[in-house]
């Protein structure tokens, strides 16, 4: 087996500060990277000797920022046993950023941006270098130039952007290298220890290439450039496999060379804010967690759209399909979040727990409760929009599907009978993703004949508008003023927007900041990713055994006739489909 990522001496990175202002505890952040043990990087020595002094307790009487023992790594390495954190430390150390894939559209486009976001709002260290690695052959100058046309300051425009921007491009540089050669990445090795300095590394590499070259670039990275001072951690993009089979083969293979802790695999949809929102908002006000149950919930939707098509992609995109880009993924991350019972504290490996409870509970999806489709060409006026299999990548007998539509059930007190649907698609009238909570009727409403026949008008919705223009809105009923009795549905607005003023943080910079600070809690665990793929892969071997034929249906349509049945069949209407939007 070969060896593991060096972590003898691991460290943490985040320094956090906390004041009482008239009664209430806030809290601030700020990186000033001091050392601590990387298996218990979410508290470095200045949160110890903080804890010493303020503890916050949960209802079980332990501290939520107690640190939690469960993380699979831990039995693969010792040192995660000893808690022997310095009781100071001297801030000597360096962060050292390599994105793995740097020439590729998702390092132009996110991840380099992110990373100047971060620098810009003075949350990376004083003493941090970025390294760009990728077959490509450039210099620094060139890396710099090709990721300054993706930079912006789009979070406020001070003067000192075009200053700040500059000072952070002077940190980037370049190292060309196959991803299978540890020739390669010995000689970044080099290059990181001369930018290092002699100082104290800690090393994070996010690998934005194919998953099939995972395992040699983690590999690669192990045995070569891994820091033997401080922590190494590796960030993995999805997919994470294909099926449950291949995705713990993968895990299993990353394993010979990093312990679970180290692996932080990222899914950027926990990153957005309205998701984030999602626990604060239920745990945090007394008026929603008390229906947030079977006895007043009808049924909760997740909804995905996008009103472009694969467009020149669509060769990566059918060797997966929607049910594997979105859904497996993305909207049953959120759902867990959702549905998960109150976690005991705070702690990542705590919430993380749940989430498995509520994966582990539900029901195996069945064929019957899935609907798929595929966009077809369409024209419009004087516009033709191309069909999925018109795209040159993409074979002309595909039937991938563009479009789920799924019921899933969690078969616990909670949730028993409550129907999650979940839709997504692409080339579909608009670009949105949201979560519906549509609520049970009023019994014995008095105001029902005011509705008429149509119920569904007098049902109470919250809904949460992850994007575009995020928000959050409760569907009421409510008198129109006059003489009359006549009633309307409204809605109580938190526009985000409108609300705050400075521009939410990009879901990348989030997630970013907290691999670097050792925070877990919006990473996936191995056994969380086990749990999601045991629900859908017998439903992805009976379509493609069956090769069921998917629904077709036009461009820029609202997606299948069969996703409204599906809705039927459990006695629901998707509430993006009302005409009130």
């Amino acid at each position: 087996m070969a060896k593991l990522l060096s972590n003898p001496s691991s460290r943490s990175s985040s320094t956090t500060f906390s004041s009482f202002h008239n009664g209430n505890l806030h809290f601030s952040r700020k990186i000033n990277f001091l050392p601590n043990k990387s298996h218990f990087s979410k508290w470095d020595p200045t949160r110890i000797i903080f804890r010493n002094q303020f503890e916050l307790k949960s209802s079980n009487g332990y501290p939520l920022n107690a640190v939690s023992l469960q993380d699979e790594g831990s039995a693969a390495n010792p040192l995660a046993e000893k808690m022997n954190f310095p009781e100071s430390g001297t801030g000597n150390s360096t962060l050292s950023i390599t994105v793995v894939g740097a020439s590729g559209d998702l390092a132009k486009k996110k991840i380099f941006p992110a990373l100047f976001a971060l620098y810009y709002e003075d949350c990376l260290p004083e003493n941090f270098v970025v390294f760009g690695y990728s077959r490509t052959k450039m210099n620094d100058e060139e890396l710099r130039n090709m990721i300054s046309r993706t930079l912006t300051c789009r979070i406020d425009k001070r003067e000192n952007c075009d200053d700040k921007m500059s000072q952070f491009l002077k940190k980037c540089f370049y190292h060309s290298g196959q991803y299978n050669s540890e020739e390669h990445f010995l000689d970044l090795n080099s290059k990181l220890k001369e930018k290092e300095g002699g100082r104290l590394s800690n090393r994070l590499f996010y690998l934005s290439i194919p998953p099939n070259i995972f395992v040699d670039a983690v590999r690669c990275a192990s045995t070569k450039a891994s820091s033997t001072t401080g922590w190494t951690r590796v960030i993995v993009e999805k997919p994470f496999g294909r099926d449950s089979e291949s995705s713990s083969e993968l895990t299993r293979r990353l394993k010979e060379y990093l312990t679970e802790d180290q692996i932080f695999r990222i899914d950027h949809y926990l990153g957005k804010e309205l998701v984030e929102n999602l626990s604060v908002l239920r745990f945090s006000n007394l008026v929603f967690e008390p229906l947030w149950s079977r006895n007043y919930i009808r049924n909760v939707q997740f909804i995905f759209s996008e009103d472009f098509g694969t467009e020149g992609r669509g060769g990566y995109f059918d060797n997966y399909g929607i049910i594997r880009d979105i859904m497996q993924n993305h909207l049953l991350q959120i759902l867990a979040l959702f549905a998960m019972e109150t976690p005991v504290s705070l702690d990542a490996e705590d919430i993380r727990n749940e989430k498995v409870k509520v994966l582990r509970s539900m029901r195996p999806l069945q064929l019957e409760d899935v609907i798929v489709g595929q966009y077809k060409g369409h024209s419009k006026g004087s516009k033709s929009y191309p069909g999925y299999t018109d795209d040159p990548t993409v074979p002309t007998n595909s039937i991938t599907p563009t479009f789920a539509a799924a019921a899933l059930f969690i078969n616990n007190a909670r949730w028993d009978g409550v129907p999650f649907l979940m839709k997504a698609g692409k080339a579909l009238h608009t670009k949105r993703a949201e979560i519906r909570v549509q609520f049970r009727h009023v019994p014995g409403n008095l105001y029902k004949r005011n509705f008429g026949t149509d119920l569904d008008k007098a049902t109470n919705e919250l809904v949460l508008r992850v994007q575009p223009d995020e928000a959050i809105y409760l569907k009421i009923n409510n008198k129109v003023p006059g003489l009359g009795m006549r009633l309307d549905r409204s809605d109580l607005n938190l526009l985000y927007k409108a609300r705050y003023t400075r521009e939410i943080p990009d879901a990348y910079e989030r997630l970013l900041l907290d691999a670097v600070e050792g925070e877990r809690r919006l990473f996936i665990r191995s056994d969380e990713l086990d749990a999601a793929w045991a629900l859908f892969t017998p439903l992805l071997k009976e379509l493609e055994h069956k090769k069921i034929a998917p629904e077709l249906y036009p461009y820029g349509s609202r997606g299948p006739v069969g996703a409204h049945y599906l809705a039927a069949k459990h006695n629901v209407r998707w509430g993006d489909l009302t005409g009130e939007e």
